[in-house]
């Protein structure tokens, strides 16, 4: 059994890896999402209801995540793009199956900070435009998605929001610590430059 996690955890991170660190972030965060999707069924039942069929349409995303490493290595542009991409798409979903009581249109600040740090200043048009994307998608479809496949109560519905609003700001989080990492490493870089100038 060890074995075999330790096999399996090899294989993710030779997945995931690429050696530019913002694409190797994108990979390990679309990773992150996509092992976390089987258990949100698990939360909902936990925290929610025992009503979770309309988690199960949830995985319909899963596999644009799991695609994130395999597009980068073709182009690492597409790569990156298609992580927030996904991560809207869910968005949209969840947003009309659970309805925006649920408050799972919160996703969308995640999906914009990833869009907005994993472009570099070159490609900023890139982030802008699909961090401007996710900031659209709330204005125009918040009141547009009809009624939710999942009827929920109000306290059901304050258990559900509660737990959307923790789990994106924990990826919210993941994200910004991934990317002062790559930020330290920059900064490490920079000071070795310029100490082999002045030595």
């Amino acid at each position: 059994m060890i074995f075999f996690l330790k096999r399996l955890t090899a294989m993710v991170r030779a997945y995931a890896h690429h050696p530019d660190p913002r694409v190797a972030a994108a990979n390990m965060t679309s990773l992150l999402v996509a092992s976390n999707q089987p258990f949100y069924p698990l939360y909902l039942f936990w925290l929610v209801s025992a009503d979770v069929t309309a988690a199960w349409f949830t995985f319909l995303s899963t596999p644009f995540f799991l695609a994130v490493p395999a597009v980068a290595r073709r182009n690492s542009v597409a790569g990156r793009a298609l992580l927030p991409l996904a991560g809207i798409g869910n968005t949209m979903l969840s947003a009309w199956l659970f309805g925006t009581a649920s408050a799972v249109e919160i996703f969308l600040v995640p999906c914009g900070v990833i869009a907005l740090l994993v472009f570099r200043p070159r490609e900023r048009v890139i982030g802008l435009a699909l961090a401007a994307l996710a900031f659209g998608i709330f204005l125009l479809l918040h009141e547009a998605y009809g009624q939710p496949l999942a009827r929920y109560d109000a306290v059901q519905y304050a258990a559900l929001a509660r737990l959307n609003l923790l789990s994106a700001g924990m990826l919210t989080a993941f994200v910004a610590i991934l990317f002062s990492g790559i930020l330290a490493q920059t900064e490490r870089s920079a000071d070795a430059a310029r100490h082999e100038k002045t030595g």
